[in-house]
């Protein structure tokens, strides 16, 4: 196993458990915080974070196959079935086949990875996961040479549901990495949160965390990977390509069609916290801008 990682946050850093499972605080400060103006990161991370309250943990999350409503995944994400969980892993691989979850983390040591997290809308937090590597996990199934690339599907579950009936967003919610993003140390599956379970709102009981990419690039529940040679399609991406491209790495410098990518809104300032500087690839530019070099960043966002 690799684990070649090493983390420079610090557990002061955290994002309360409270604030990682609601953004309600942060959505009902946005007004305000478009007109406060950008401030140095430095000044912005030692601003206090206050957890949310219980009522808004259970009640207000985004998992679009249970709706739009925020609070749509505390009302329906219960009755999701996460046991027992299996992942397909198919295409150029040695070994390909349905395996349990239990299968594909065996002999792999459950490790916690504190990372920022910067959602495409401009907000950001900063997360404790627990997972593995997604290197070691697919490793067990045996890439094979001719593979580029690595495709994710997320489960559905129309029964309960009631988003995926509403066909806004084709389902099932799919997502993909270059294989050298994907094998990258940084890159990791997620089955917890603080040291728990990962809730099922958040995309239990595994999900993809690409740290230095936009947040929904971290798919959720996931039943399917494949790897391939082509770039495979993406939500988002098939949904508004001007606006969501493949890699949607955290750039500052390329801004989102309808608002600046420069500064973002860490969840837990307060109602009227100043925003922050966005850093390139959410901070970790010197682990992996040599996954893009000679790329244009702004052709290939």
């Amino acid at each position: 196993m690799a684990h070649r990682w090493k983390n420079d946050l610090t557990p002061n850093e955290v994002t309360p458990k409270g604030l990682w499972l609601n953004r309600r605080a942060m959505m009902a400060g946005l007004g305000a915080a478009a007109v406060t103006g950008a401030m140095p990161a430095s000044r912005a991370s030692a601003q206090a974070l206050e957890p949310n309250t219980l009522e808004e943990i259970s009640s207000y999350n985004n998992f679009y196959e249970f709706g739009w409503n925020k609070t749509d995944p505390a009302d329906h994400a219960h009755a999701m079935v996460t046991s027992p969980w299996s992942i397909s892993i198919d295409g150029m691989v040695d070994r390909p086949g349905t395996y349990t979850l239990e299968q594909l983390l065996e002999g792999l040591d459950i490790e916690e990875r504190i990372y920022r997290f910067r959602c495409v809308e401009a907000w950001s937090m900063v997360v404790p996961w627990n997972g593995v590597e997604l290197a070691d996990v697919l490793a067990k199934a045996g890439v094979q040479s001719s593979a580029r690339f690595v495709a994710f599907e997320t489960t559905v579950q129309p029964d309960v549901m009631p988003g995926v009936r509403g066909r806004i967003i084709p389902f099932p919610y799919v997502e993909g990495l270059r294989l050298d993003e994907a094998q990258h140390p940084l890159t990791m599956l997620a089955t917890g949160i603080y040291g728990d379970p990962m809730p099922k709102q958040n995309g239990a009981p595994i999900r993809l965390v690409v740290p230095w990419k936009y947040g929904f690039k971290s798919i959720k529940s996931i039943v399917r990977i494949t790897l391939t040679d082509e770039q495979p399609p993406t939500t988002w991406n098939r949904l508004n390509a001007r606006e969501y491209g493949f890699y949607s790495n955290v750039n500052p410098t390329v801004d989102h069609p309808r608002w600046s990518q420069a500064s973002e809104r860490k969840i837990g300032g307060g109602l009227f916290a100043r925003r922050q500087d966005t850093l390139m690839f959410n901070g970790y530019e010197d682990q992996v801008a040599s996954l893009y070099a000679g790329m244009d960043l702004r052709e290939d966002y």
